[in-house]
């Protein structure tokens, strides 16, 4: 059975006076190519829809439940931060910044954030907590895990048109056996992380 999120932190929070609580998560980060995408989404108290981690959530599953959160959320942000741009600064420090995004791109003051993990990697910030598997047990993280997710498979499914041999259809980037095979024999594209692939070259 697949463990659905609950809203029971949110309404704790609610109570404390945080009005709009704002999930975030992040997918891409240990793909050898493609950028890496953190959603952030502020559900409404109302919202009663079954939510789970997206990686548990079949395709046709995971597009339905992200097309009805962009529709009733209050609102939702995506944050990208490029292939290039993680070889540049390091995957820590693009995660950082996938959040920044995802959370500028709501365009709304959120009260406080709920970021999936032990680590928080907005600890710069006052309003912003972390809590160890929030996807599973957090709607809103959930949710912005889904809404990343169906973002960053879509980009992905367009790539393998213009990268074609790699499977990104499929693996999304990941390193699959067919992914590295194809990087040994034919070498990596500019989708590709230089940083992450170097050892199969």
């Amino acid at each position: 059975m697949i463990p659905m999120a609950t809203k029971r932190l949110e309404n704790t929070l609610r109570r404390q006076g945080y009005n709009l609580i704002a999930g975030i998560d992040e997918v891409g980060r240990g793909s050898l190519a493609g950028p890496l995408v953190a959603g952030a989404v502020i559900l409404p108290s109302s919202f009663s829809y079954r939510l789970a981690d997206s990686k548990l959530l079949s395709p046709k599953r995971r597009a339905e439940m992200a097309l009805l959160i962009r529709k009733e959320s209050v609102a939702y942000g995506l944050g990208w931060v490029s292939n290039v741009e993680i070889d540049q600064i390091g995957l820590t420090r693009a995660v950082v910044l996938a959040y920044e995004r995802a959370l500028e791109d709501m365009e709304v003051e959120f009260s406080i954030a709920i970021l999936d993990g032990n680590y928080n990697y907005l600890d710069d910030y006052s309003c912003a907590v972390s809590v160890v598997k929030a996807d599973t047990k957090v709607a809103c993280v959930a949710a912005a895990s889904i809404v990343a997710k169906f973002a960053r498979d879509e980009f992905m499914h367009e790539q393998d048109n213009l990268y074609p041999g790699y499977g990104l259809r499929n693996n999304v980037g990941y390193g699959t056996n067919q992914h590295i095979t194809t990087i040994r024999s034919i070498g990596i594209t500019d989708l590709h992380r230089t940083s992450f692939c170097g050892k199969y070259l």
